[in-house]
């Protein structure tokens, strides 16, 4: 799925979509010792009350929260957006609905923190206008990793034991994004250790499996 530079909506998939995939990896790499971590001495990705994270402590970091059935807010930067730096300021919240976290996002904006903000609402995701002159807004770079399906199914599969009978990894992934995912189903194929070579963490992964809700469609 292509993004283009700068991201438009229709680039990112269903909200229920992409808070599955993102969620089943964080799951599948959770550990108690980074549990008991706060969030801003963490990396890479992970799920906690707030919402999906990803924070590579250099370049990137991302946020995604579920504010309520069928709503998602998507914010955080890459560095390759020029949204902050724009002359004359993209007003990044511009249009936005009155349920976003505008105290969170505000706070971002007068550190220089925020290179993008995408809401969705409706079954259709929406952001801000943008002037011509933006080249880019980060949403490629941040996302890619999970907007592609087959990047996602690539991760995903690395930690999937081939030795252990049951559904495959792209059944797994489809159950985790129509949020009717059987939990033992993927806690029985997990390998025992992770690609890193540290020791899966089975309770971790199915508390942050918990956090996520993909075991029940959002809203029943």
């Amino acid at each position: 799925m292509t993004i283009h530079r700068p991201g438009l909506p229709e680039d990112l998939p269903p909200g229920e979509e992409l808070w599955a995939r993102w969620a089943l990896l964080a799951a599948v790499e959770a550990t108690t010792k980074e549990e008991e971590r706060t969030s801003g001495y963490r990396t890479d990705i992970w799920i906690d009350e707030d919402g999906l994270h990803w924070d590579d402590s250099g370049c990137t970091w991302w946020v995604m929260s579920r504010t309520a059935p069928g709503r998602f807010v998507l914010y955080g930067e890459d560095e390759s957006s020029g949204a902050k730096w724009h002359n004359p300021p993209v007003d990044m919240l511009a249009g936005g609905p009155d349920w976003l976290p505008y105290a969170e996002l505000q706070d971002r904006l007068e550190g220089y923190e925020l290179g993008c903000v995408y809401w969705y609402e409706g079954e259709s995701w929406a952001r801000a206008p943008y002037p011509d002159s933006l080249a880019d807004d980060g949403l490629d770079c941040g996302m890619s990793r999970f907007v592609d399906r087959d990047q996602v199914l690539g991760e995903l599969t690395d930690h999937i034991d081939g030795t252990v009978a049951g559904p495959s990894a792209d059944t797994l992934l489809a159950d985790a994004e129509a949020h009717r995912l059987q939990p033992q189903q993927l806690l029985r194929r997990l390998r025992g250790v992770t690609p890193d070579h540290g020791p899966r963490d089975l309770p971790a992964v199915a508390r942050a499996l918990g956090l996520a809700g993909l075991t029940v469609r959002l809203g029943t």
